[in-house]
């Protein structure tokens, strides 16, 4: 991902499942090993500017993770430059995965991830995806339980960030951390 990513509007992935190591409560039943789509009101959707990339393009946001007959269509809407994926759980299928390796034309994705990865398998699953137009952003509410954690966030290609929400922003815990840490405070 680009450096002049700024993330404009606060990532608004529901941190009481991120909270929860990322399991949240649906209502609907999603197929085995999808996450579950998120009814997320467009006004709370994370907005992303890159200062650097002057198009004039076109966002597409998606609270769940695309298929291929979502990017299919994404062909029909005018100068698509960015796909934005919230997830507030990790996925468990390879195959729901794999269709982000396919973003049409010159667009990228960036894939914002609530809480740590349930299982090291989890984390690999996001190494199945080819295309280095796909970032990752995590977002964790502290440093994980479990230090092995830390060798599985290395491990994956495509993340780009780990934000922690914290009321006294520290490293400690992500001493070990290769990827770029950021912090915010949200005050209530």
């Amino acid at each position: 991902m680009r450096a002049g990513w700024i993330i404009a509007v606060a990532l608004t992935v529901a941190l009481a499942g991120c909270a929860a190591g990322g399991a949240a409560s649906h209502a609907k039943n999603p197929p085995a090993g999808a996450a579950a789509p998120e009814e997320t009101p467009a006004a709370v959707m994370p907005l992303l500017v890159d200062r650097t990339d002057l198009r004039i393009g076109t966002t597409v946001y998606f609270s769940r993770l695309p298929t291929d007959g979502d990017l299919n269509d994404l062909r029909l809407v005018s100068g698509v430059t960015h796909v934005v994926v919230v997830l507030n759980r990790w996925p468990t299928d390879p195959t729901l995965v794999e269709p982000l390796g396919r973003i049409p034309g010159e667009a990228d994705a960036v894939v914002i991830l609530a809480g740590y990865p349930p299982s090291r398998a989890a984390a690999e699953l996001w190494n199945y995806i080819g295309d280095p137009r796909v970032a990752m952003l995590l977002l964790v509410t502290g440093p994980p339980a479990d230090r092995v954690l830390i060798d599985d966030l290395n491990a994956m290609r495509h993340l780009d960030r780990v934000i922690v929400e914290m009321d006294d922003p520290s490293r400690s815990g992500f001493e070990r951390l290769q990827r770029p840490l950021s912090f915010r405070k949200v005050v209530r």
